[in-house]
């Protein structure tokens, strides 16, 4: 009898182990998944980052979702998402958010240089447009300039650029970037504003064929004006280059923090650089002749 009740409490002692959920085992840089958020406007170099990493790391997946750039942070702070890609400063507000929440030491994961262009139909007749002009669109009942919706990238960075709210701003919207600059054509008085990686990568068929469709307007800063070059780029003289950033909320080295890694250095750079965009860590190339 007595070993009947034994054999009894070794069999439920058996079930009840197996039946306790495992712990979720925690990912490494070259195993795992997470969720990485950014921008639409960002979404090609993001893209190729993450495709890069997982060729290099092949038990990884990294799902890149678009989502507005503010809407990115938040899901960062409520721990939706592991990492999100910022392009404006974050406020004072955000930044005591974010040392509450998060609790980490704040290290945004600088990684490429992009810019916000102002672009016009190639038979138009502009070739520029100036500061001034740009504030004076941004006041204006025409609302002349077309950001791709409220909340994205190129909006805030305009709106913090000149210091305002951008519920203060007047502007049009047609959402998405690649369809303001495909319907531009439609509406020849507007200015279309879009950010430069929609358009920057060299080989990109999509890429090139928007930048046969489009002129990009030189800007016109204290009677200078400039092109969106790798100079102008790399030396944030065109008024409005931005740097690119990651933001994590994991507090161990695991996937997230080995692709932001990856992502700065010299591999992650290389395709930032194939992407049309200025690497943010430049890395010199040495020759050794003997």
């Amino acid at each position: 009898m007595k070993k009947i009740f034994f054999l009894f409490i070794a069999i439920a002692a058996i079930v009840f182990a197996c039946s306790k959920e495992k712990p979720k085992e925690i990912d490494t840089p070259n195993k795992g998944e997470i969720t990485v958020e950014t921008d639409e406007s960002f979404k090609s170099v993001i893209e190729a980052l993450a495709e890069r990493y997982m060729a290099l790391n092949p038990q990884t997946k990294i799902n890149v979702v678009i989502k507005k750039e503010d809407l990115g942070l938040l899901d960062l702070l409520d721990r939706k998402v592991r990492i999100a890609v910022m392009s404006r400063e974050l406020s004072q507000k955000e930044k005591e958010a974010y040392d509450t929440k998060i609790d980490l030491p704040w290290l945004p994961g600088k990684f490429a240089a992009d810019a916000v262009l102002f672009v016009v139909p190639k038979d138009s007749p502009l070739e520029s447009i100036s500061m001034d002009d740009i504030y004076a669109e941004l006041k204006s009942d025409k609302k002349r300039l077309i950001f791709d919706g409220t909340n994205s990238s190129n909006l805030n960075f305009i709106a913090q650029k000149f210091k305002k709210d951008p519920s203060q701003l007047k502007f049009s919207i047609i959402n998405g970037n690649e369809n303001v600059a495909e319907q531009l054509k439609n509406y020849p008085d507007k200015i279309g504003v879009i950010s430069y990686n929609t358009i920057s990568r060299p080989f990109g068929e999509e890429a090139q064929r928007l930048r046969n469709d489009l002129k990009i307007l030189k800007v016109v800063k204290e009677n200078q004006a400039y092109d969106v070059t790798g100079d102008n780029l790399k030396n944030m003289t065109y008024p409005f280059t931005r740097v690119l950033y990651f933001v994590s909320n994991e507090a161990y080295y695991g996937l997230g923090n080995g692709f932001i890694r990856f992502s700065c250095q010299q591999l992650g750079q290389i395709v930032v650089e194939k992407e049309g965009l200025q690497p943010y860590n430049i890395f010199k190339r040495e020759v050794r002749m003997k």
